[in-house]
Formats: structure tokens, C-alpha cells, sequence
């Protein structure tokens, strides 16, 4: 798509979306544009849903979305936005990789939102890009796609390739989008209309917890907190952490209680073990390459500090979620 804005000509977008996907990184694909339609007060965006199979899509909230019909490699457009979650190999197999490498061609913006990433990179779209993921996969597709270059960033423009790392980011490549293609005015509007009043450039980098406000409000907290981030693997003493972020331990501990009701060492074992779950229920990682990960050398002490926070060992939970 040219950077030109053609205020008078709409974009023809085609979203696909595969089952297991979150409900809100389809609502920040959707209600950008419908908000973008309704501040022009004609039509900018026209936009088509589209599933693999052309069955309805059942989401991880439990929600069904009606569809107007199959992919198929035939599709045109300007966009062409895919959204993937959980288990894309059960939904996105050999037909559907060839279909999209074909449609691809047909498109001047093509974007992988949350796991529709990894079905770029699948097709060998993104090779030699740049691109990003969420933040809980960047690791592993890194790993599994070592021709691209991924960032950490929330969303990744190369070329006609488009990333998102997850819903809020999807939000701001939309803003992006409907910036460059009909001014800035009408991307202010929209974020107006959401109340969204802390718009990210794209090179921001993706956060494992979101601090809101709390950045500027208690800044010294918020550089504890990322830095705990940066260090899951191998964490730190909380005295340690208190002198790396700039303060003596006993500030840290008043600090954490005041703003979070929590000491600083017992939110840093959550904030691990919250990764161990994640990894566990969501990848093939073995119980001991997640205990690495998550800063545990022991996998007897992992396995008792998980099953004390979830009830479950970490085994337990993996059989109970096939």
C-alpha cells in the first residue's frame, strides 16, 4: 500500500481468523476501523472475516464469530490481517500455508497479529525481516525461525509485512495504519473515541507486565519490576535488586508493600512461576527446561514452589490440559 492517503478510496481488508484466538486482538483489528468509518462519516475501511474452513471460529473466551466465508488463495485486497492463537498446527495446515503464500501476493500490506507471526514465517514471508511475537513466545520463534530478525518490539512494519506481538500493540498498528493512509487527524479521533491516550510507536519494546501509570508515578518500583523481568532466569537477592535499581532494600520493601501489597521477593517467585504456567500449559518445553527458565536449579524446589502456587505440580497440570 502506497504511504499516499487516498482519502477517497476505502481500504479492502481481508482478516482471517483461526480458532483459539483472543477476542481482543480481534476487536483491535475491528473497532479501529469501524471507529475510522464513523469519525469520516463514510466508508474508509471495508472489511471481510474470513476462517480457514469457512466454519464459524470458536475463541479462547468461549465466544463464536459468525464468518463470511473460506480463505482461499484466491482472496484480494490491501490487507490482509491474519490472527492466530492457540494450536495453529490443528488449524492452519499444509493447504491453508500454500493458500496464504499464494494470497499474499495478491495484498500490499500482509500482517501476522499474536501467533499469525509465526504463520508468516511459516510461509517463508519473513525471511530476511524483521518481524516480532508476543513477548511469551519471542525466545522460541527466534529459535525456530533463525532467518528473521525479531525484535521485541510491539509491532513490526518491513515492507509489506506486518507484525503485532499481542492486542494493545494490535491497537497501535491499526492507529498506524489508519495514520498512514488518511492522516493523523483521523488516527487522533480514533484513539478518542477508545479514550486511548498513551498511543506506542511500534519500536517500543513489548513489557511482561504492564505498569500503566505507575511508571510515572513511583518510577523506582517500576524499574524493580523490570529489572525482576530481565532476570527471571536467574534471579537475583532481593538486596542485590534493590542496589541495581538505586535504592537500599528497605525502601524496596516499604515500596512493594505501599503500591502492591506484597513483598518484593514473593512478587518476584510469582512473577516466575506465572512464566512456569504459561510455559508449561502452552509449550512442549520440558519440566526441567522450564525450571531453568524460570530461575530454578533444582526441579524438586520448582515443582513444590509451582504446585504451592497452582495446586497441581507442573506435570499434573500438562496431562490435565491434553
Amino acid at each position: 500500500m502506497s504511504s499516499s492517503r487516498t482519502p477517497d478510496r476505502h481500504v479492502k481488508v481481508v482478516i482471517v481468523v483461526l480458532p483459539e484466538s483472543s477476542i481482543m486482538s480481534l476487536a483491535s483489528v475491528l473497532d479501529p476501523m469501524r471507529a475510522a468509518n464513523r469519525v469520516a462519516g463514510k466508508i474508509l475501511f471495508n472489511w471481510t472475516i474470513l476462517s480457514p474452513d469457512g466454519e464459524p471460529v470458536l475463541l479462547t473466551c468461549g465466544v463464536v464469530i459468525a464468518v463470511d466465508g473460506m480463505f482461499s488463495a484466491r482472496q484480494q485486497g490491501d490487507c490482509l490481517l491474519i490472527i492466530g492463537g492457540f494450536n495453529l498446527d490443528r488449524y492452519a495446515q499444509k493447504p491453508f500455508i500454500a493458500g496464504l503464500q499464494t494470497a499474499a501476493r495478491h495484498f500490499s500490506i500482509v500482517a501476522g497479529i499474536e501467533s499469525g507471526c509465526w504463520l508468516l514465517a511459516r510461509c517463508g514471508l519473513v525471511n530476511g525481516r524483521t518481524a516480532t511475537a508476543h513477548w511469551e513466545e519471542l525466545e522460541d520463534f527466534a529459535l525456530a525461525f533463525p532467518d528473521v530478525s525479531v525484535r521485541a518490539d510491539r509491532f513490526v512494519t518491513d515492507g509489506k509485512f506486518w507484525t503485532s506481538g499481542g492486542a494493545s500493540p494490535t491497537f497501535d498498528m491499526m492507529l498506524h495504519l489508519i495514520r498512514q493512509r488518511f492522516g493523523s487527524s483521523v488516527a487522533l479521533d480514533v484513539a478518542s473515541i477508545f479514550v486511548y491516550d498513551e498511543t506506542h510507536a511500534a519500536t517500543d519494546a513489548q513489557p511482561l507486565v504492564s505498569l500503566g501509570r505507575m511508571e510515572a508515578l513511583d518510577p523506582q518500583l517500576a524499574r524493580a519490576i523490570r529489572l525482576m523481568e530481565r532476570t527471571l532466569d536467574r534471579p537475583l537477592s532481593v538486596t542485590a535488586l534493590a542496589l541495581r535499581a538505586g535504592q537500599s532494600q528497605r525502601q524496596l520493601e516499604v515500596r512493594f508493600a505501599r503500591a502492591l501489597g506484597i513483598s518484593p521477593g514473593s512478587y518476584y517467585l510469582r512473577l516466575r512461576l506465572q512464566t512456569a504456567q504459561r510455559l508449561v500449559s502452552d509449550t512442549q518445553l520440558s519440566i526441567r527446561e522450564v525450571a531453568l527458565r524460570c530461575g530454578f536449579d533444582s526441579l524438586s524446589s520448582f515443582s513444590r514452589a509451582f504446585k504451592r502456587q497452582y495446586g497441581a505440580s507442573p506435570m499434573t497440570l500438562r496431562q490435565g490440559r491434553h
